[in-house]
């Protein structure tokens, strides 16, 4: 049974909560939050009891944890993980792992030498959806792959604490709030791409829409990404997929969200594996399902009990998605093709 600290008690400390709560080999033991009332709020919603500190030093003088999982605000997650693991914790940091590639590289270099074992929340590579894709792919029961376009859409988010995603300095804008999603599956599925070419939209909180066409030898890949979308328009993330002898579609929107279509055949399912999890009960944000969320977190939990470190999702893993991203900003800012 590992005990767990998380930091941060917004949408996604919340959810990171409720997987938590259904891992018979975690217990949630503590929290770190800075707003009283938020941190009120949120035990009371997600139905804790548990003690919350001001900070990640008040918390280690205090608690016996095993593991301390971040869910801070982007430019406050290297500082938090560093010093996690130079406590000697297991480290699970939230995506994207730093504001800058120079502070991704401090924190892999930092738990490459850890005594514990550390891991990033790029939970695509855990969604049930993107899975089954992976092993379609690898199946080639449609033959080679040809192109893979990729969409990840949402309305502005306005409820982060202070507003910070809203902040280009310490959130980035949706290139790396929901866009690096798509890159990091892009490095999951294909590896690095050769050089990338990406247009966007830009405001005060950095790019809030980008275009990018990533170059591979045999495969035409693209991703969309952005949150320009309108309060009430909700959230989508969806991908298209051709091969040789059919094609995958998956939309978060539709029922069923997957279909497959091969040879002369007629649309069908594609199945998916789905774990036995409760829906979110924080009616906050944009996914409901715990699914990629509790996936990926046991599987985190299960590397531990193993005394093995994850080979999914690693702080190198990380810096190498966050570096494509920094890329394709270059790209939209210069307006032309960035090599990597």
């Amino acid at each position: 049974m590992k005990k767990i600290a998380i930091l941060g008690l917004g949408f996604m400390g919340g959810m990171h909560a409720q997987a938590y709560g259904q891992l018979s080999k975690a217990q949630l033991t503590a929290a770190v939050e800075a707003d009283p009332a938020r941190a009120k709020k949120a035990l009371k919603m997600l139905g804790l009891d548990l003690p919350v500190y001001p900070n990640l030093k008040a918390l280690l003088a205090a608690e016996d944890v095993d593991v301390v999982d971040v869910c801070l605000p982007t430019d406050e997650h290297a500082e938090n993980a560093l010093a996690a693991l130079k406590a000697g914790k297991h480290v699970f940091c939230e995506k994207p792992l730093a504001r800058s590639v120079k502070e991704a590289e401090a924190v892999a270099k930092a738990a490459d030498k850890a005594d514990g074992f550390f891991m990033v929340g790029l939970c695509i590579r855990f969604w049930p959806e993107y899975q089954s894709f992976v092993d379609f792919v690898k199946s080639k029961k449609a033959g080679k792959l040809l192109s893979l376009t990729m969409q990840r859409r949402s309305s502005r988010p306005l409820a982060s604490s202070k507003n910070w995603l809203q902040n280009s300095k310490r959130s980035g804008g949706a290139v790396f709030d929901l866009h690096i999603h798509d890159t990091d599956f892009v490095h999951h599925l294909l590896g690095a791409p050769k050089s990338v070419t990406s247009v966007g939209t830009r405001d005060f909180a950095g790019y809030s829409h980008i275009f990018t066409q990533y170059e591979f030898k045999n495969v035409a890949v693209s991703a969309e990404g952005g949150w320009n979308y309108p309060p009430n328009w909700g959230f989508q993330m969806a991908f298209q997929a051709i091969f040789e002898k059919g094609a995958v579609e998956y939309d978060s929107r539709a029922n069923p969200s997957m279909m497959v279509t091969l040879g002369n055949a007629k649309p069908a399912p594609l199945p998916f594996k789905a774990p036995s999890t409760k829906s979110s009960s924080t009616g906050e944000g944009n996914i409901s399902s715990l699914g990629g969320y509790f996936n990926e977190l046991q599987y985190f939990i299960n590397c531990l009990e193993a005394g093995k470190a994850p080979k999914l999702a690693t702080a190198w893993q990380a810096c190498e998605s966050l570096r494509t991203v920094f890329a394709e900003i270059e790209s939209a800012d210069k307006g032309r093709e960035v090599k990597l």
